[in-house]
């Protein structure tokens, strides 16, 4: 974990990263699932996050998505964020090339007890995915940095457009997972708009997208619409009517 935070650091500081290695491992993507670990989520919601995102990379949609690839293969890993030194990887870089390689992500995700605490520090967040992404020896042909919360405030670190900015620059899509309300009837938060304030704040790169959930059921189904969209990364009018389809209103 020291390794992992060094690069975080580096990036904060606004130090450039090597690429990835002439010998890298090609993949069609790089997936940084980036989970909300904030005060605001209490330890069964990290358990149904977790399942949710479990049950999503074994779905066989998604193992045959994975499958349609050139590369048929992504490098995936699972980091739970809280305040601004609080980014934990639960699961790190795998491969996943079919139904065994799924399976084995999805028990060990299950497996840690909670990692990250604190206040929102979305930046700092993004910024962590960011690094990993820019710190392995993986090769993808796209990287994805799939970020979900339950809501768009940053109480320390680094702004968020700030981060944001930097990731997209450097050839990162952004995409987000608006957790809901689950307490308020509307299921939107009493103050703002989520979905608007995570496009308008958080997502950037071509085709980025927010889906939305507010409860175990619409959360798996998400999270599995979620994979499927940067799994296969349909282009232009394809990603814009599955983006549609995919958030609720």
């Amino acid at each position: 974990m020291t390794y992992f935070r060094s690069w975080v650091l580096l990036l904060l500081l606004g130090t450039a990263l090597a690429g990835p290695a002439a010998g890298a491992e090609a993949v069609d993507v790089e997936l940084v699932l980036l989970a909300d670990a904030s005060g605001s989520i209490d330890d069964a919601e990290i358990l149904f996050q977790r399942q949710g995102y479990a049950s999503a990379i074994t779905d066989p949609q998604v193992i045959a998505a994975i499958s349609q690839g050139y590369e048929q293969r992504i490098a995936v890993t699972y980091v739970e964020w809280g305040a601004a030194d609080s980014q934990e990887v639960v699961v790190p870089w795998t491969i996943i090339d079919g139904a065994g390689s799924a399976a084995a992500f999805a028990k060990q995700l299950m497996a840690p007890p909670r990692l990250a605490f604190g206040r929102n520090a979305i930046g700092n967040a993004l910024a962590a995915g960011q690094a990993l992404i820019e710190s392995n020896d993986i090769a993808g042909f796209r990287k994805v940095i799939d970020f979900s919360g339950d809501s768009a405030n940053n109480w320390g670190g680094l702004p968020i457009t700030t981060a944001r900015d930097a990731a997209v620059g450097a050839g990162i899509v952004i995409n987000g997972l608006a957790i809901l309300c689950r307490q308020c009837s509307s299921g939107r938060p009493i103050s703002y708009d989520l979905e608007e304030a995570f496009e308008r704040l958080i997502i950037g790169g071509p085709g980025a997208f927010v889906v939305t959930a507010d409860n175990r059921e619409s959360f798996a189904d998400a999270v599995r619409k979620k994979l499927l969209l940067e799994v296969a990364g349909p282009p232009g009018d394809a990603a814009s009517a599955l983006r549609t389809a995919g958030r609720r209103r």
